[in-house]
């Protein structure tokens, strides 16, 4: 046990470093598209970035990635996506799990971070869920990107699950409430795996294998009024537990 921890812990200076490198390779054409691009047209080239980024993760951290049932989600469509967190690895995984043009909902704390934050802060949708009124503001931008065909991601655990039970925490309204006032579908992603390969908890102690998620079919709020929220938080957190229950048996 002692030598697997501190085989990952090599492992995961690895993968620190090779997270700098990545960054520093994609940081430069994600600033000329925000440099040079059209404002409108910005987050769809900067999307192509960030799987390009999550993709080169992949593969240099030896993670391949396993997204079962890609075929639910039209690129042509605009989705309120949601999934759950557990891990640091996740946010790859969302972004090659999902073509679409998307705008992430990221911490206001994450635009603090030299570069990166910059581009979060540009690119995405921050938000300081303490503040009341930047919850408020941050789903009026994300109500105007869906406006724009432009896709969100959320995540309604509202932080990272650090624990295997529950293998959720409890939900918050804002993505459904989002969705239903937008009546824009929502598309949910289950990542099954992600904190087995670098655990919430140590986050220096990493290793490499593939990561599995899978797509639910997405859900139609056409017609739904904010009276219909808990049955959809429910049911969205019914199939996400369904998951990661089944493959927990199975694994």
């Amino acid at each position: 046990m002692i030598i697997i921890r501190f085989l990952r812990s090599i492992f995961g200076i690895y993968g620190l470093l090779f997270s700098v490198v990545n960054l520093f390779l994609h940081a430069p054409v994600a600033l000329f598209i925000i440099a040079f691009f059209p404002k409108r047209s910005q987050i769809r080239y900067a999307h192509k970035v960030a799987r390009s980024w999550s993709f080169l993760y992949s593969l240099f951290l030896f993670m391949p990635m396993r997204i079962r049932n890609k075929n639910f989600i039209d690129r042509n469509t605009t989705y309120v996506f949601v999934a759950n967190h557990r891990s640091q690895l996740d946010i790859p995984v969302y972004t090659l799990a999902s073509p679409n043009t998307m705008r992430f909902l990221a911490k206001a704390e994450l635009t603090k971070i030299p570069i990166f934050g910059y581009l979060v802060k540009t690119l995405y949708v921050t938000v300081n869920r303490e503040e009341r009124a930047d919850r408020h503001k941050s789903l009026e931008v994300m109500k105007r990107s869906l406006d724009e065909g432009v896709s969100v991601f959320l995540c309604p655990e509202g932080t990272r699950n650090k624990k295997l039970d529950p293998p959720l925490l409890d939900f918050r309204d804002g993505a459904f409430r989002l969705a239903i006032a937008s009546q824009t579908p929502v598309a949910v992603l289950t990542v099954l795996n992600s904190g087995e390969k670098l655990s919430p908890v140590r986050p220096f102690e990493l290793a490499p294998g593939t990561i599995h998620a899978v797509w639910d079919k997405p859900i139609e709020t056409k017609g739904m009024t904010e009276q219909d929220l808990p049955e959809l938080k429910e049911k969205v957190r019914a199939m996400m537990i369904e998951h990661l229950r089944a493959f927990r048996q199975h694994s």
